[in-house]
């Protein structure tokens, strides 16, 4: 996962209550690398970060998204679209390719 990837999937998760253990383990990422994200996404406005305190008496965060943040989860977003829609494209014209190398090896092979 890159950047965006990490940072779209902290920006989907907000709105709940949660902790970085598990936000952590629900993304496959540190809690080391979690903090570091999250830290950066409030520095640059995108989310803030409401405390909570569970049954557990255990503090916990809900992460909110800003005007900012909602705005960056769009473009983050569409660069993942136009990402995705690009590596589609190439596999689309190697299948291509594939598909013409199978029928060229079976005309030698008529032969």
């Amino acid at each position: 996962m890159n950047h965006d990837e990490i940072t779209l999937e902290i920006l989907k998760n907000t709105g709940r209550v949660i902790s970085h253990k598990v936000l952590a383990e629900e993304i496959g990422y540190s809690v080391g690398k979690i903090n570091y994200v999250l830290r950066g996404l409030i520095e640059k406005g995108l989310i803030k970060a409401e405390r909570f305190i569970n049954s557990d008496k255990k503090l916990q965060y809900k992460y909110l998204l800003t005007e900012k943040g909602i705005k960056e989860k769009i473009d983050i977003t569409q660069r993942f679209i136009e990402r995705k829609k690009a590596e589609y494209d190439k596999l689309q014209k190697e299948m291509e390719l594939y598909k013409e190398q199978y029928e060229y090896a079976q005309k030698c092979v008529a032969q």
